[in-house]
């Protein structure tokens, strides 16, 4: 399909249609703004080798009358212009609400300005020097997460669900969820996972596997945290008979096991750098070498991968390589924690009451009103694998048709004291006792703290913390 270059002048002219967010042959729409000529030209001669419509600008002052005439579906932006910074023609895109990708262009040196940018509204950066099929895997992946996301907010596939292929819960965080595996599923891309440890991450990669066209192949879950690093490359790729002390014949890797099918990577921040190296080979090409071995292998595979870290944090501290990143981020879902799922935590707690007391034997057939109370109200740090064990313990060490709060764990009741006491002591505590604060009074104070003793990076203030930056980013805009 022909590609041209546009010049703002020329627009409507050549068939560039102001209209339409693609041109009259159903080229998506990509605006370049770049102030160095041999550089936009550069870049509009890459972007011409796939099926995009161009269009360049030298200012932002351009940038912003070409939007205004019509918002293109992507924007390739540098930050540094000659009148303006791009961020505020970043935060217009953002502000506007407008249709439009942006896709930041920085240097190295000024990654941290590309990491707030994103946080501003920018949906991917890239780093000069790049070469073309890193541009165009960039803007490819971006236009699809945006397509994605534009399917999952419109078809919301009719009533709510109250679950959804091992997840439980109707709260609107897990609609949200729900609707991106649906649109994700049958697609070929790699989805990133993130959440806080105990939200689901594996329950989600095993609902993408079994509601994609791969749902009759192998699912193969590698814990990149877990396994010894020594141990780590023949986990993944095999090894040969000989290829270390211990090999004693030879092994099928994950991603041999994970032919034809998904090949899930928890905990992918964990991994060494070295291994980062090859596992970006793995996935470009699609073949590897087994450990000791010389043949070269090919497999047909997914990538779904998961991190309870914030990867970009990884990547500025050069934990996590920013190529790889780039080829594994390409459709993300968050999980949310259990304390932000509302009701949900009374639901998966009734489920997981009855399938413990089957298994166990025992006559729970429902939470007593005092019990759900005592639940809903503890914030779950361990989301639902601690909600798991809390139910399971009870479980097993009572029995009775109800389950009350008297026979939760008494680690459950912690909150609930402390809520208490609050309530009894009211604004005048007893002299020389501490105020008691309502619980997210003194998340707030944690979270702020740690901000200031991180100079104001949250990512920082997150992992010390060890939550993600997302939670920090909505508790902060709730206050």
């Amino acid at each position: 399909m022909a590609v041209g270059l546009h010049s703002a002048a020329e627009a409507t002219a050549e068939g560039f249609d102001p209209a339409s967010p693609r041109d009259s042959t159903g080229c998506d729409r990509v605006l370049v703004v770049e102030d160095t000529p041999s550089l936009s030209r550069l870049y509009v001669e890459y972007l011409k080798r796939e099926s995009f419509s161009v269009e360049s600008v030298e200012t932002g002052a351009a940038a912003l009358a070409a939007i205004n005439r019509q918002a293109p579906q992507l924007m390739l932006l540098d930050l540094h212009l000659p009148d303006m910074h791009g961020m505020d023609v970043l935060r217009h895109v953002t502000q506007q609400g407008l249709p439009t990708g942006v896709v930041v262009i920085t240097s190295n040196a000024s990654i941290n300005v590309a990491v707030e940018a994103m946080r501003a509204g920018a949906h991917d950066y890239i780093v000069k020097p790049f070469n073309p099929d890193r541009l165009a895997n960039t803007v490819r992946n971006t236009l699809e997460r945006m397509r994605l996301a534009r399917i999952a907010e419109y078809d919301d596939g009719g009533a709510a669900r109250d679950g959804y292929c091992g997840f439980i819960g109707s709260s609107p965080a897990m609609q949200s969820v729900y609707r991106i595996i649906d649109s994700v599923a049958p697609s070929k891309v790699t989805v990133f996972i993130t959440g806080e440890s105990g939200t689901g991450k594996e329950v989600c990669a095993e609902a993408i596997h079994r509601c994609s066209p791969r749902a009759d192949m192998p699912f193969v879950a590698i814990n990149c945290g877990a396994i010894p690093r020594d141990l780590m490359e023949s986990e993944i790729f095999g090894h040969r008979k000989g290829a270390f002390t211990g090999a004693v014949a030879d092994r099928d890797g994950a991603a041999t096991r994970a032919d034809g099918g998904t090949l899930f990577l928890d905990e992918i921040c964990e991994m060494a750098p070295d291994l980062q190296t090859k596992l970006l080979r793995f996935i470009q090409t699609g073949s590897f070498q087994r450990v000791g071995g010389n043949v070269l292998e090919t497999v047909d595979f997914r990538i779904v991968c998961a991190t309870n870290r914030d990867p970009l944090l990884a990547v500025q501290e050069g934990r996590f390589r920013e190529d790889l990143y780039y080829r594994l981020h390409v459709v993300p879902i968050h999980l949310p924690p259990l304390r932000e799922r509302g009701g949900d935590v009374s639901e998966i707690a009734s489920h997981l009451l009855a399938e413990y007391a089957k298994e166990e034997g025992r006559k729970f057939r429902r939470f007593s009103a005092d019990a759900l109370a005592l639940i809903g109200a503890h914030p779950w740090p361990g989301n639902v694998r601690q909600l798991q064990n809390v139910v399971r313990n009870a479980v097993v060490l009572h029995d009775g048709d109800e389950m009350t709060a008297a026979l939760l764990p008494t680690t459950v009741h912690a909150a609930a004291v402390v809520v208490a006491d609050g309530a009894r002591q009211g604004d005048a505590p007893a002299p020389g006792r501490p105020p008691i604060l309502p619980l997210w009074q003194v998340e707030k104070q944690a979270i702020e703290a740690a901000i200031a003793v991180c100079d104001g990076n949250i990512p920082r203030a997150a992992a010390l913390l060890e939550i993600s930056a997302s939670t920090i980013y909505r508790k902060r805009l709730a206050w």
